[in-house]
């Protein structure tokens, strides 16, 4: 008989949770980055970790973002299983051509013979108030590069399975996570420890309309549930779908919710020009031509860069915007 263990976890309790479970199963998961020891993270997610596995696995590392990939590639290749903390998204760039020339590329290179089990977190968003360089989405950047996994959690559940999914993968995942939903009690989540979890790089349904499509990832998917529950004072029935992995995307579950209800609002925080909503609207319209009533809508950040805290509100996407553009849609 199997023992369920069912735990109530934010999502940041989860993904420690998760990372303290792939180390307990495999002594090759390493955790490194800024702060990640001792401190435990600038947000608290590795807390406790290298109290209980040891300054060998869990590694307080220089502030060189690039040399922190680099590390991470070298031990890879010796067969190691490297798990980097990025501080903030705004600081990965100095890491950028490691992890797009390097990271991504020796799998493809090497015919398969040298594996790139690497994960990358990122916190990635805004709405914490913070100063340049913490509040941004560059994950169009990645999604865009041949040879990367990229995923982005958006609740307790997804945190704490999906980490554990990206460290088993032989494939370098980029690892998004919304932390400004870090700590979010609102959010907290009752997590079977014991279940079988959704494929990594699946899409889903979490909640099921007929009026229109709404489909988001990461931050933005509790926007969009929000804006949905609004909805229903007003008559309307809106689907939505947590994106959960943005390369490869998975976009099956979006085109055939298109073909239901004709229409489709992609939110995102990152600007809007050359992004994933940029994707997502090209292929539903690609493969849902004749299903839709509308014009496909796109719910973002601007196309500029992020702005000082005091404006952060009027920036990011918000429920009125996203209703805003369900009107527009239904009024087409």
């Amino acid at each position: 008989m199997t023992t369920v263990d069912i735990q109530k976890l934010t999502i940041s309790k989860a993904i420690n949770l998760g990372l303290r479970r792939a180390m307990e199963e495999d002594p090759k998961v390493l955790v490194m980055g800024e702060d990640v020891g001792k401190l435990g993270g600038v947000f608290r997610i590795t807390d406790g970790l290298q109290k209980d596995f040891g300054e060998q696995r869990v590694l307080d590392t220089p502030l060189a973002e690039s040399g922190i990939i680099g590390t991470a590639v070298g031990l890879a290749v010796r067969g190691f299983r490297p798990v980097c903390e990025i501080q903030f998204e705004g600081f990965i760039f100095p890491g950028f051509d490691q992890i797009s020339s390097q990271l991504a590329k020796l799998h493809y290179r090497t015919q398969g013979k040298v594996k790139m089990p690497v994960v990358i977190r990122v916190p990635f968003g805004g709405g914490i108030g913070a100063v340049e360089h913490h509040s941004e989405s560059p994950e169009s950047f990645f999604a865009h590069i041949a040879g990367l996994k990229v995923v982005s959690c958006s609740n307790a559940v997804d945190a704490y399975w999906m980490i554990q999914q990206a460290i088993h993968s032989d494939d370098p995942v980029l690892f998004f996570e919304p932390k400004r939903l870090y700590h979010s009690g609102a959010l907290r989540a009752e997590v079977d420890t014991t279940a079988t979890p959704d494929p990594l790089f699946k899409s889903r349904v979490v909640r099921e309309g007929t009026t229109a499509t709404v489909v988001a990832y990461g931050p933005s998917v509790k926007v969009a549930l929000d804006a949905a529950t609004a909805a229903e004072d007003e008559g309307h029935s809106l689907e939505v779908i947590d994106l959960r992995t943005l390369s490869p995307l998975d976009l099956d579950p979006v085109f055939e919710s298109v073909r239901k209800t004709g229409r489709l609002i992609a939110v995102s925080e990152a600007p809007s020009e050359s992004s994933l909503t940029s994707e997502i609207a090209a292929r539903v319209q690609q493969e849902c031509f004749y299903s839709l009533e509308a014009p496909i809508l796109r719910v973002t950040g601007f196309d500029t860069p992020y702005p000082p805290a005091k404006l952060e509100e009027h920036y990011l996407p918000d429920l009125d915007r996203v209703l805003h553009a369900v009107d527009r849609s239904l009024a087409w």
